[in-house]
C-alpha cells in the first residue's frame, strides 16, 4: 500500500506536515501525535487536494473540537448564503465544517465552499446522490461510488457514510417511537426493504477504501440509527448499528483509511458517560464525533442550549468532536446568526469539558480574562471572549442606557471602572480593593 495516507505514513514511522502543525496546536510532541494517528486514535482530516487546509487533530486526548453544519435546501439557501454561513462559522470558533447541501448546485456550492475553507470540509455523500435521481429508490453502486470519487477529487476532506446500517436492523428501527431520523440512514432503510439487499454502502465498503485512500479521505462512520428521542436512546437498534461500526473502525484501519465514529442524538442526561465508554470499548478508542446529545425533547427554539448541556458530558466523558445544534434544530434551515448561536454555545461545552479534563493550557484563557476584570480591562476581556463581538455590543447597551437614564450623572466623568448591574457604590471589586 501508498503512504499516501496519514495513518499509512504515521505507522512507517513517518511525521508529515500536517502532524507537526496539530502537534504545535495541541502543545504535544510531534512524535505522540504520530503514534496515536498509527493506532487510530487520533485522525487529521486533510485530502490531498485541499490546499487551504490548516490541519487539525482529532481525538480524546486533544483539545475537544467542534463542527458547524451548514448546506441548502431544496426549499431555500443559495451558495453566497452558505459561504457566509462558512465566515460565520469559523469565525466563532468551529474546527471544521460539513457541506449539507441538498438541494441544487451542489458540486459548484461545496467547490467554492473548499476554495474559501482553511478548516477541513465533510459531506455526506448519499446527499447528493439523491439529488440526481428521482427517487432513493433509484441509488445504484454506480452513482454512490460516482458521487464519493467527485467529492474526493475535489478537496472534501471526511464523508459520514450509512455503512453499519444493515437489513437485520430496520425492524428494530420499526419500533420506535420516531423510527429513523437521520436523513441518510432512513434513505437507507427504504432502499434496502425496497430492493431486499443488503446495505450498498456496506457491500461496497472495500471500493470505498481504495477511492478514501487514493485522495486521503477520513470516513466518520455514521449513525443511521442514532436516536432522535429520549424515548428511543440507548436501545437495541442503536447499538446494534455501533457493533457494525466497530468492525468498519477496524477494515479502515487495515486499509490505511482514517476513521472516526458517529453518535447520538437525543439520550438523557444519565446515559451519556455509558454511551461515551461503549464506543470507545466496542470501535477500540476511535475518535467519537457526537451530535448534542440533547438532553430533553420539550424545548424547541432552545436545543442548542439542551444539546450544548449534553456535549458538555459527552466530551468530558470521552467524545473527541461535537456537531453543533442550532436554535432552528427541529424547525427550519438556519441562517448565519442560528449558526453563530449554535457555534458559541458548543465552543462554551468544549472548553468547559477541556478545562474539567485539565487539558495543556486549556484553563489560562479563563484565568486571563479574570486578571482582565480585576483590571477593568474592558478592551482585553472582549479580546478574550468566545464571542468578542456580543460582548461589546451588550456593554455597549448597558452604557448607553446608562447614560440616557443618568445624562448629568455621567457626563464627561470617564468612570467606567464598573458594570450597570451593580454600579458604582455596590461594585464589589471595587470595594474589596479597599481591604486593608
Amino acid at each position: 500500500m501508498s503512504i499516501n495516507t496519514q495513518i499509512a505514513a504515521a505507522k512507517a514511522g513517518r511525521i508529515t506536515p500536517q502532524m507537526e502543525a496539530v502537534a504545535a496546536k495541541e502543545r504535544r510532541s510531534a512524535e505522540s501525535i504520530r503514534a496515536e494517528v498509527a493506532a487510530g486514535t487520533i485522525v487529521i482530516p486533510a485530502n490531498i487536494h485541499h490546499n487551504s487546509l490548516q490541519a487539525i487533530g482529532i481525538g480524546r486526548t486533544l483539545y475537544t473540537k467542534i463542527n458547524a453544519n451548514i448546506g441548502n435546501s431544496a426549499l431555500s439557501s443559495c451558495p453566497q448564503q452558505e459561504l457566509t454561513k462558512l465566515r460565520t462559522a469559523v469565525k466563532y470558533g468551529a474546527d471544521t465544517v460539513m457541506d449539507l447541501s441538498t438541494g441544487g448546485n451542489i458540486p459548484q456550492i461545496r467547490r467554492a465552499i473548499i476554495e474559501h475553507s482553511e478548516v477541513p470540509i465533510g459531506t455526506v455523500p448519499v446527499y447528493e446522490a439523491l439529488s440526481r435521481i428521482k427517487d432513493s429508490d433509484e441509488l445504484t453502486d454506480e452513482l454512490i461510488l460516482d458521487v464519493i470519487r467527485e467529492q474526493a477529487e475535489q478537496g472534501v476532506d471526511y464523508m459520514t457514510i450509512h455503512a453499519g446500517l444493515l437489513l437485520e436492523h430496520v425492524p428494530m428501527a420499526k419500533k420506535r417511537m420516531l423510527r429513523i431520523v437521520s436523513r441518510g440512514g432512513s434513505i437507507i432503510a427504504k432502499w434496502m426493504q425496497t430492493h431486499q439487499r443488503e446495505n450498498l454502502f456496506y457491500t461496497n465498503f472495500d471500493k470505498i477504501l481504495e477511492i478514501c485512500r487514493e485522495h486521503d479521505v477520513t470516513l466518520s462512520l455514521g449513525d443511521g440509527l442514532r436516536p432522535g428521542c429520549l424515548a428511543d436512546a440507548s436501545d437495541d437498534a442503536q447499538f446494534a448499528e455501533l457493533d457494525v461500526l466497530g468492525e468498519l473502525v477496524r477494515r479502515c484501519r487495515a486499509a490505511d483509511v482514517q476513521a472516526m465514529v458517529e453518535g447520538p442524538g437525543h439520550v438523557p442526561f444519565n446515559q451519556i458517560a455509558m454511551n461515551m465508554q461503549r464506543e470507545q470499548q466496542v470501535c477500540d478508542g476511535a475518535p467519537f464525533y457526537i451530535l448534542g446529545p440533547v438532553v430533553i425533547d420539550c424545548a424547541p427554539g432552545y436545543d442548542h442550549i439542551t444539546s450544548a448541556i449534553g456535549a458538555t458530558m459527552g466530551a468530558f466523558s470521552g467524545a473527541a468532536m461535537l456537531c453543533y445544534v442550532t436554535p432552528k434544530e427541529h424547525l427550519g434551515l438556519p441562517n448565519a446568526e442560528d449558526v453563530r448561536n449554535g457555534v458559541i454555545a458548543y465552543k462554551i461545552a468544549a472548553h468547559a469539558a477541556d478545562v474539567a479534563l485539565n487539558k495543556p493550557g486549556a484553563r489560562e484563557r479563563d484565568d486571563a480574562i479574570s486578571q482582565a476584570r480585576v483590571d477593568f480591562d474592558w478592551e482585553k476581556q472582549f479580546e478574550l471572549a468566545l464571542d468578542p463581538d456580543r460582548a461589546r455590543e451588550f456593554r455597549q447597551q448597558a452604557l448607553d442606557e446608562r447614560n440616557a437614564d443618568n445624562p448629568e450623572a455621567h457626563h464627561g466623568s470617564g468612570d467606567n471602572n464598573y458594570c450597570t448591574m451593580c454600579g458604582p457604590g455596590f461594585c464589589s471589586m471595587r470595594i474589596s480593593k479597599e481591604l486593608k
